[in-house]
C-alpha cells in the first residue's frame, strides 16, 4: 500500500530531529575540496554521507576519478516504476576570516530559527533533504533512487565528467533533481528553469623588467597597477553596462524582483548606485555581468616608494543563457587585447569556464513538482526563476539524458549567504523541502513512466 499525503508528513515530522543532528554532524567536517586544505575532510565528509545512505537501505560506493571522492548509492526501482536520480554535493567553500563570522563556521548553532554554520545550506542540507525523503518512506519507495552526491563541486567539478562517464548506466535515470539552487523566497519555492555560465580568467599587464624608484622615473614612466586599473575600467561604459563586444545577452525574465529587496539582500550601502541597464531580473539571469574577483598586488603596508612591474587580475564573466564559454573567453580577449593603455605588455589565461543552461519546465515530472511544492507550502504558487549563478554540469546531464526531466530545486532562500560569512539554513523552510521532496517522490511514482 502507498503512503498517503498525511504519512509522508507524519513521518517527515518524526524524522526531522535525527535529521537536523546527521546534518549538524556534517557540518562539523570541514570538507573544503580546494588546494592548500587538508583533504583528510573531504574524505570523512564522503564516509559519512556514504553512511548515511547505507542507512537508507541504499547500495553504496565511494567513487573518485583523479579528483575528490563522490558518493553514489543507488535503490531499484519496482517493476515499472521511474528511476530518479537525487544530486547534492558534500563539499564547502573555505569560511575566510573567522573574525567575520557571529560563531565558529564548523560548529553548527541555531539563532532566530536559523542553523548557523558553513555548508548548513549548501548544499549539505541539499543531502539530508535527499536523506529526510528516503527515510520519511522506508521500506516502502515507489521509485528506484540512485542518489548521487558530489566532493568537489565548490572547487568547480574537476572530475564530475569521468565520474558521470564512468558510471553511466548506474546514474541513468527518468528524472534527476538537482538540489543545489534555492527558492525565490522564504515562504515562496521555486524551480530554477535558467542559470547563468562562467568564465574566470587572469589578465597581467607588465611594464618593466623589474621595480624602479617611483620619484626617480615616476611621471613618464607607467605603472602597472594604474595600468592595469585603466584597462579594467574598460570591461564598463560610464552606466556600468558590459561594454564588451560580442557577448550575449537578452531580455525577458517575467519574474518582478522589487528593487528595494535586491538592495537589502545584497547588503548594498546607502547612496551605492545599481549599474547596467534593464529590469533587476534581466542583469542577473540573461544579461552577461563582468566582475574583477582579486588583483595581485603589494598590500598598502609593505608597498614601498617603487613603481610595480606587473599586475594581474582575476575576471570573472557570468554568461547569459545561448551564450558558449569560448565564444565569449574570445570577445573578452579582443576586448582586453584592443584597449590595453600605453603598449604594456598583456597576458591573458583561461582558469575555468562553464555551460549556461535553460530548462523546458514543462511536462509530467515538473507538474509532479510544482504539485509537491504547492502541498508543502500550503497552496502557495511556486515561481520559475533563473540563477545568476552557475552549475556547469547541468549541461552535461542534459547531454548525457536527454529523455531525462530535470529539476533544478534546493533550500536556499535570500538571506542564506552562502560562500559568505554567517551562512545559515531557514529551518521552517528546510522542512517544507523535504516533504515537498517526498511528495515529490510520490507524485513522480503516480505520472512519469519508467523506462
Amino acid at each position: 500500500m502507498s503512503l498517503s499525503e498525511s504519512d509522508l508528513r507524519a513521518a517527515i515530522q518524526r524524522e526531522l530531529p535525527g535529521v537536523r543532528a546527521d546534518l549538524e554532524r556534517l557540518v562539523r567536517i570541514p570538507g573544503i575540496a580546494f588546494e592548500g586544505f587538508d583533504h583528510s575532510h573531504v574524505e570523512r565528509s564522503a564516509e559519512a554521507v556514504a553512511e548515511l545512505l547505507r542507512g537508507c537501505g541504499l547500495d553504496t560506493e565511494i567513487v573518485r576519478h583523479g579528483g575528490q571522492p563522490a558518493v553514489i548509492g543507488r535503490k531499484a526501482a519496482p517493476a515499472g516504476a521511474p528511476t530518479v536520480l537525487l544530486y547534492a554535493h558534500h563539499d564547502v567553500q573555505p569560511a575566510g576570516d573567522p573574525a567575520l563570522w557571529t560563531s565558529d563556521p564548523f560548529e553548527p548553532v541555531e539563532r532566530d530559527g536559523r542553523l548557523y554554520g558553513r555548508g548548513a545550506a549548501d548544499d549539505k542540507a541539499g543531502v539530508m533533504a535527499h536523506v529526510a525523503a528516503l527515510r520519511a518512506f522506508g521500506d516502502q519507495l515507489p521509485v528506484g533512487v540512485v542518489v548521487f552526491v558530489e566532493g568537489e563541486e565548490e572547487y568547480g567539478s574537476d572530475s564530475l565528467n569521468t565520474i558521470i562517464h564512468e558510471h553511466l548506466e548506474e546514474l541513468r535515470s527518468d528524472v534527476i533533481v538537482i538540489a543545489d539552487s534555492g527558492n525565490w523566497d522564504i515562504g515562496r519555492p521555486a524551480l530554477t528553469t535558467s542559470l547563468r555560465g562562467l568564465v574566470n580568467m587572469f589578465a597581467e599587464v607588465r611594464v618593466l623588467k623589474s621595480a624602479v624608484h617611483s620619484g626617480m622615473f615616476g611621471g613618464p614612466v607607467p605603472d602597472a597597477l594604474i595600468t592595469l586599473v585603466r584597462l579594467l575600467a574598460t570591461l564598463h561604459d560610464d552606466s556600468g553596462e558590459v561594454a564588451v563586444e560580442g557577448l550575449v545577452g537578452r531580455e525577458g525574465a517575467s519574474v518582478d524582483y522589487p528593487a528595494d529587496r535586491f538592495r537589502h539582500e545584497a547588503g548594498m550601502l546607502d547612496g551605492v548606485e545599481f549599474i547596467g541597464k534593464g529590469t533587476i531580473t534581466d542583469r542577473i539571469w540573461t544579461k552577461p555581468a563582468i566582475a574583477v574577483l582579486g588583483i595581485d598586488a603589494p598590500r598598502t603596508l609593505e608597498a614601498a616608494n617603487a613603481l610595480q612591474p606587473s599586475a594581474r587580475a582575476k575576471i570573472s564573466v557570468r554568461l547569459a543563457p545561448g551564450e558558449d564559454p569560448a565564444s565569449a573567453f574570445s570577445a573578452v580577449s579582443e576586448h582586453l587585447k584592443r584597449n590595453v593603455p600605453w603598449g604594456a605588455a598583456l597576458t591573458i589565461e583561461l582558469e575555468s569556464d562553464g555551460q549556461p543552461c535553460v530548462i523546458d519546465a514543462t511536462g509530467p515530472a515538473y507538474d509532479a513538482a510544482r504539485a509537491a511544492f504547492r502541498a508543502a507550502w500550503d497552496g502557495t504558487e511556486p515561481v520559475d526563476m533563473g540563477v545568476g549563478g552557475s552549475i556547469p554540469f547541468i549541461a552535461t546531464f542534459q547531454e548525457l539524458f536527454p529523455e531525462a526531466a530535470i529539476l533544478v530545486t534546493g533550500v536556499e532562500d535570500p538571506y542564506s549567504s552562502a560562500h559568505g560569512p554567517d551562512e545559515s539554513l531557514h529551518l521552517g523552510e528546510f522542512e517544507r523541502v523535504c516533504v515537498a521532496e517526498a511528495l515529490l517522490l510520490k507524485n513522480v511514482a503516480e505520472t512519469v513512466t519508467g523506462n
